[in-house]
Parts: structure tokens; sequence; C-alpha cells
């Protein structure tokens, strides 16, 4: 290939490359966070859509604001989400001209993880409320040299969901909720472009949505007088992102890009059932509708379609079980497992999101500090399967091949206030 036509595939491909997997790893299936309290962590969020323990039912089931006291609430939480993300070569090739690179340390690091809720009283039987939460995130960074280099460096992601809602309590057996998700998205990603003739350049790209909207909605049903079952459901949402490229070589042009893609919806069912004064149970499925999302396609701002990179996610069912043991008037404690699964499958899996699926082991507990305040805390470890990754980097203009297994685990550190007054 003459060099003109190595440019145009690095500014083409390489764009492709760097929104290839999507986000960064996150700790519920693919992008998703599904740690938007701490009062649930302890029980790995088992039986979220069903407990209505304080004003983060908002995210989970909206209808549970209903079972809440009366007045007002206000609870605020922040988690720490610790990743370890290491890969082991074991055979890749480096691009043409180029050294192979090392094996690009541990992608992963320490993340703030906040969310913050309301809930009122407004009417008899009639509760609004708001939250303010993180549904989607994280980051990987690898060192700059590393084998992967061409598929990612840098894979950086927020996001921000204000979510209004109102609940309404049709009887003593039956409550319903409804939600709107307003959600914008900030993202950066780099990698290396290959420019042949031993030169490399580094490809940096940003791009955001400024707000898009969803909605959930919910319904909370007391089947019997210690069991109650939640049903729950998240919208998708439709994200436009728009942003630029930029390369470090004059060699690449750096231009506009934009990129459409559409984030799962997501239904759970839950149960609480209490089993003596001093023990409750939880347990909970829910279903991502992932496999909506087979490819990414990026295009310049004048429409020509710049790469269609396929991903070909699956759906996947996450089960959680959980109990909650009483110990006396001011102390509670918290255990819980689940089971992850991941949307990534082990032909198409990237650099950007070498996940796989994980098992959750929780603890933790709850301290009322007074008679209106309560006081979450949880630690959770997830043991992330072993993910295989044999991917060619030539989408960037000869990147070589990408041959090794991630290793992978998660801590994370949560602590919630929660008042009513």
């Amino acid at each position: 290939m003459a060099r003109t036509g190595i440019r145009k595939t690095a500014l083409s491909l390489a764009v492709a490359g760097t929104f290839a997997g999507g986000a960064s790893q996150a700790h519920a299936s693919a992008f998703a966070l599904i740690e938007q309290s701490a009062s649930g962590l302890g029980n790995s969020y088992a039986g979220a859509a069903a407990s209505a323990e304080d004003a983060s039912t908002i995210f989970y089931n909206p209808a549970g604001m209903s079972l809440l006291p009366g007045g007002m609430q206000v609870s605020a939480g922040l988690n720490l989400i610790n990743l370890s993300a290491k890969f082991s070569d074991s055979g890749s090739t480096n691009a043409p001209g180029r050294p192979l690179g090392g094996n690009g340390g541990d992608a992963g690091g320490l993340a703030a993880v906040p969310n913050v809720y309301f809930a009122m009283d407004v009417a008899p039987n009639w509760k609004v409320g708001v939250g303010v939460s993180v549904p989607f995130g994280l980051k990987t960074e690898y060192d700059a040299d590393w084998v992967g280099r061409f598929q990612a460096i840098k894979s950086d992601i927020s996001t921000l969901n204000i979510n209004p809602s109102v609940s309404y309590k049709l009887n003593e057996t039956v409550s319903l909720g409804f939600g709107l998700n307003y959600q914008s998205i900030d993202a950066e990603f780099t990698n290396v472009v290959n420019l042949g003739g031993a030169a490399e350049a580094n490809s940096d790209i940003k791009a955001k949505d400024s707000g898009s909207l969803g909605y959930n909605l919910g319904a909370m049903f007391q089947v019997a007088r210690d069991t109650r079952l939640g049903v729950s459901y998240r919208s998708p949402i439709k994200y436009h992102l728009t942003g630029t490229a930029n390369f470090s070589s004059p060699a690449v042009t750096s231009g506009n890009v934009s990129i459409d893609i559409k984030m799962p919806d997501s239904a759970s069912i839950a149960l609480q059932h209490r089993l003596n004064p001093g023990w409750t149970l939880l347990a909970d499925v829910t279903w991502t509708g992932w496999s909506q999302i087979k490819n990414l396609t990026i295009v310049r701002d004048t429409g020509a379609t710049l790469s269609n990179t396929p991903e070909n996610f699956k759906d996947t069912w996450r089960v959680g079980v959980g109990a909650v043991h009483r110990y006396d008037d001011a102390w509670s404690i918290k255990m819980g497992v689940a089971y992850d699964q991941t949307p990534v499958n082990d032909t198409d899996r990237t650099a950007r999101l070498p996940d796989n699926n994980r098992l959750w082991l929780s603890v933790g507990g709850q301290y009322k500090v007074s008679k209106d305040g309560t006081l979450d805390f949880g630690l959770a470890h997830l043991f992330i399967k072993d993910a295989p990754i044999n991917q060619s980097q030539a989408a960037t203009a000869g990147g070589g091949q990408l041959v090794g297994t991630y290793k992978g685990s998660v801590d994370i550190l949560g602590a919630q206030f929660a008042y009513r007054f």
C-alpha cells in the first residue's frame, strides 16, 4: 500500500479502534455501573428492586418511595472502586517496523462513584424525588509503549444522570413509580497509529453528548405479610456523541467524528422476605438487553463512514441473593453473593473492554446514628474470570496481533448517609 493509502487507513480505522469496545471497564456488565448506592453494596445489590431502604430506591425502583417514612429524606453516598486488569502476552506479533512493547502494567485504578437522592411527600399517597448518579463509566489506562498500544492506551468515560421521579401508593399492597432520566456522557480515548516507515502517531479522541432522555418505572407488591415483590424497568438511552480526532503527526489529518449508540434496557424482578424479627432474605434476577449493540459506526462530519466495528454483544443475566441480620436496635449486618454475565464474547473482545463474567462477594452493615439518621457501609470483592484476547490491530494501519490473557479483579468500598426530616 502506498504511504498515502496508509495514512488514510490510519485516520479512518484508528478512530474506529478508539471506540471499539465502547467504554472502559465497569462493574456490572460491560459499561454499566450498578453501584448507585452504598446501602445495597453489602448485599451485592441482591433484591435492590424490592428493598426500598432509603431514597436511593429512586434508581432501582421508584415505586419504593411510597414505602419510605413520611416527610422528606435525603441520601448521599460514595463508592470507591479499585479495578485491577493485567494483560499477559502469549504470542502477540509486532507491527511492521515497530517494537513489540511490554504488557502495559495494571490498566486499572481507583475511581469514585458518587450519588445523591431526595424524596418527599407532596399529597396523600404521592411522593416525588430526584436522584443524581453515574450509571456508566470508569477508566482504564495502559503504559504508552505497551504491545496493544495500537488498540488502546487510555479509555476514560464519565456520565451524569438526573432522575426526577414520582410514586403513588395505590393501596396497602400495590405501589407504582415512574421516573425520567436526563443523561450526559463525556469520553476520551487514545491509542497509537502505525504510519509505516518506522513511525508512529498518537491518536486522541474526545467526544460527548450533552444530554439524552430515557425513563424508568416500577411496581411494588406486598404479596404476603412478610414478603414483598418488586419489578422494575429502565429504558434504552440513545446517544449521539460528537467530537474530534486529533493526531500528533501532520502526516495524518485530524477531523471531526460522531457516533450513534443505543445503551441497553434492563428489567429486574426482586424479592424481600422477612424470615423472622432478626433475619431478612433478598434475591433478584436482572436481564440487560446488550444484544442490540451489534457494531459501532464512526462517521466524519461530512457524513462519510469511517468504520463499522463489529461488537456482537449478547444479552446478559445477573442473579443475586443476600441477607440482612438485625443484630440489635442500632446495628444490622449485611451479606450477599451475585453472578454477573458479560455481554462481550471471546471472539470480539478488545483491549478497551477486556471484560468477562464475575462473581460478587459482599459484606456490610448499617448503624442507626439517631432516630432519623442511618449510616450504611459495605465492602465487595469481584472475582473476574480470566479473559482471553486474540485481536488483530491491523485496523490501525498494520498494528500487529494482540494475543494473551487478562487477569482481573475489583474491590469496592462504599459508605452512605441517609437522613429523614
